[in-house]
């Protein structure tokens, strides 16, 4: 049994004594890197300025953080003139809208004082103030000129249908007087718009009214007498014309300017304070 144990140990021993001898004696291989590895390795190492001075690296970043300090100075600097610009603006509005609020204040004032001495049984114009001043407007001027010409074109049209027997002659001599003679008498009511001349009591007088039939009858004679000749070529026919128009239509348009003496539209009072 022992030399069984012996023998096994000796043997062991042999094994392993030939192994060590055999891995000393195997001939070096030659080993090359494979070139992915080596520019798999290449990546991995560290940027040149990742091992810089620590220094240098500290003044970079301080070049930084100054450079990006001055460019948000700048942009804020630019955003607050802006707003300073803005503020200046509102700020002359807000003047020019507080100087109107003023006035029309203070012509509040007048209005509410001038009221009070109305209510109070005093005149408006002032103690001694009789008369109250007033003009009309375009528009009303424009209604007048057209209205009348379309009640003064309707008798023009039967004195011509009567004396002419035409039809069509009495319609021409209408027609042809109709507009012209209608922008002439508004020229006509815009220039004495311009004077006050016979206008009491917030209304026209008679006289006004006489004289303004008066001076447009004298115009509008001429005007018809003129157009009939031409359209009737009749002389005869052309005064009886106008010469029925200066009777008839003088007494008529005096009574139209008396109606609208009365008419209030078209009315723009002048208001005079002495407060």
């Amino acid at each position: 049994m022992m030399n069984v144990s012996n023998l096994l140990v000796a043997a062991c021993a042999l094994v392993s004594s030939s192994a060590v001898l055999g891995f000393q004696m195997t001939p070096s291989t030659s080993y090359s890197r494979p070139s992915s590895l080596s520019h798999q390795a290449e990546s991995r190492l560290p940027h040149s300025s990742a091992i810089m001075p620590k220094t240098s690296r500290g003044q970079g970043s301080l070049l930084r953080v100054a450079t990006a300090m001055d460019d948000d100075k700048s942009l804020d600097d630019a955003m607050i003139r802006q707003i300073d610009r803005k503020i200046q603006n509102y700020e002359k509005k807000q003047e020019a809208y507080t100087a109107k609020l003023d006035a029309a204040k203070a012509e509040l004032e007048k209005f509410q004082a001038a009221k009070n001495r109305y209510l109070e049984g005093l005149t408006i114009g002032g103690e001694g103030a009789s008369d109250t001043s007033f003009s009309e407007t375009t528009a009303r001027s424009l209604v007048k000129s057209m209205m009348w010409r379309v009640i003064a074109g309707s008798v023009t049209f039967f004195t011509s249908l009567r004396f002419s027997g035409s039809m069509s002659t009495a319609l021409s001599i209408v027609g042809s007087d109709f507009f012209s003679k209608a922008a002439t008498m508004f020229i006509g009511e815009r220039l004495m718009n311009k004077s006050g001349a016979g206008r009491k009591s917030g209304a026209d007088g008679v006289g006004r009214s006489l004289a303004k039939a008066l001076l447009w009858r004298l115009f509008a004679i001429c005007n018809t007498l003129t157009m009939s000749w031409l359209i009737a070529k009749d002389l005869s026919m052309a005064s009886k014309i106008a010469g029925s128009d200066a009777v008839f239509k003088t007494g008529l348009m005096f009574f139209y300017e008396r109606a609208w003496a009365k008419i209030e539209w078209g009315k723009e009072y002048s208001i005079e304070f002495s407060i």
